[in-house]
């Protein structure tokens, strides 16, 4: 399997090259050649899969540059109960009532679905620097829950530093918490003063900066990285077939999304031919999104009207990860993807939009604040079920778009407990915490506030390179 950037530029490279590399030289990100496609009888295979092993399935058809028994080891080492809270499923599905399901994504050890890809991905990192010999300083962004997973999966690991950026005050206690009480020689915590969109667009300026990114050996753990995207395909099998009974089935999937990873996952295991009716987009108030599926128009914000809302981790209004979508939609033709993402905005004309929802399966809805608390009330009062915010946004909009008949499966984003503020208006009470949680705003933080200026972020990585 060889890659190619979304814009049409470079040479196709190999899975382990561009896991390393992350962005594309030409600004591009990368995609596979072509879409691996499965059909009922592979399908009937993989039913019945330990979560390892159907990862090892989904992945080996995209990576051929990992001997196959080195890559099902890492499957197996990374996907077990021990790691995700002690559940052999590794991603339950609750079915809520008949036909709406949950599907638990957030059992990892910092409480959120990016656990589920970022866990693999140290993994990953630490077995090919291994192999090479090499050392890769990763330069990342979060709006919330990537910058814990990330660093929980790469500290302490050989050959990696981390190096991430989020919007200084946007993030919950808890997620503040979780990053910067980090104390690891390797993690480095950098709060930028700004939105997400500002920390995305440092990295997007470092990584586009050849030169200096060569020099320091720079790559990314946001979903900018294919790896991280792949990883995230194999949960909707296991969601599919934990829904369905038979390989003729066909159910619809929720996600809450701000840039666009998580259901573009979803958006690729459709191409790969599992029966996904409908990918259903659920955005904020940052609806970005939401507004291009409803008219064919993508403009993103600024961070002036970017909104700070209860559902933070979605405050996001330039969705990197949407270019890998409009790639397909636009038959990989690299000069019209790259004049589309190089503009302040586009829209496509009304054929396109047809088959965004025909061909490509998409639907979308948006959700606000006095929304996520109804439907956190709700939850717990009709389900005995509480969740968090974002998944709040998702079932809001799940059930605004269940079609009859089709199973709808909503993706769970975090556990409650990291967004205590908002359960509390929600419901009254302070959401449950797991053990050895408490307190946790309360330890000693490592951070370093700094403008939404390229150089500054370049001079603190210089620092901790010693150069």
């Amino acid at each position: 399997m060889r890659y190619l950037s979304t814009r049409g530029g470079g040479d196709p490279k190999r899975f382990c090259d561009i896991l390393l590399e992350g962005l594309a030289e030409d600004g591009g990100l990368y995609l596979p050649e072509r879409y691996p496609q499965v059909d009922g009888a592979t399908l009937a295979c993989w039913r019945g899969l330990a979560y390892h092993e159907l990862a090892f399935e989904i992945l080996s058809l995209y990576i051929d540059d990992i001997p196959a028994a080195d890559l099902q080891r890492i499957c197996a080492q990374t996907y077990r109960a021990e790691v995700f809270g002690g559940r052999t499923e590794i991603t339950p599905l609750n079915e809520l009532e008949p036909g709406l399901y949950l599907e638990e994504l957030s059992n990892g050890p910092t409480l959120a679905f990016k656990d589920m890809a970022m866990q693999l991905l140290g993994a990953l990192f630490e077995y090919e620097l291994g192999r090479r010999g090499e050392q890769l300083n990763i330069l990342g962004a979060t709006s919330g829950d990537t910058g814990s997973a990330a660093e929980y999966a790469m500290r302490g690991r050989a050959g990696v530093n981390v190096f991430m950026l989020s919007p200084h005050g946007r993030m919950s206690p808890f997620q503040q918490a979780q990053m910067f009480s980090l104390q690891d020689k390797n993690i480095h915590n950098l709060a930028v003063r700004g939105v997400f969109d500002d920390c995305q667009d440092i990295v997007k300026a470092v990584s586009n900066d050849l030169t200096y990114k060569k020099s320091r050996k720079i790559g990314t753990v946001n979903s900018i990285n294919w790896a991280r995207l792949l990883a995230q395909v194999v949960y909707y099998f296991a969601g599919y077939f934990q829904a369905t009974k038979s390989n003729d089935e066909r159910v619809s999937f929720c996600v809450p999304s701000g840039n666009f990873g998580n259901v573009c996952a979803g958006h690729v295991a459709r191409q790969m031919g599992l029966p996904i009716a409908q990918l259903v987009v659920a955005t904020n108030e940052n609806d970005v999104l939401d507004e291009f599926f409803r008219t064919g128009r993508y403009a993103p914000r600024g961070a002036a009207h970017t909104h700070a809302t209860s559902s933070p981790s979605m405050d996001i209004s330039k969705a990197s990860n949407f270019e890998r979508f409009v790639a397909d939609l636009f038959g990989r033709e690299g000069a019209r993807v790259r004049a589309a993402f190089t503009a302040p905005a586009f829209e496509i004309p009304a054929a396109d939009r047809e088959r965004v929802a025909t061909e490509f399966g998409f639907a979308s809805g948006s959700s606000s604040h006095a929304d996520r608390l109804a439907t956190i009330r709700s939850c717990q009062q009709r389900y005995g079920r509480l969740i968090d915010p974002h998944t709040a946004d998702g079932l809001k909009v799940a059930v605004e778009q269940r079609q009859a008949g089709v199973p709808m499966i909503v993706l769970e984003t975090a556990l409650p407990a990291k967004f205590a503020e908002t359960l509390v208006e929600a419901t009254g009470a302070q959401p449950p915490r797991p053990a050895g949680l408490d307190g946790i705003e309360n330890l000693p933080k490592r951070v370093q506030v700094l403008d939404a200026d390229v150089g500054q972020v370049r001079a603190v990585i210089d620092a901790a390179l010693g150069l």
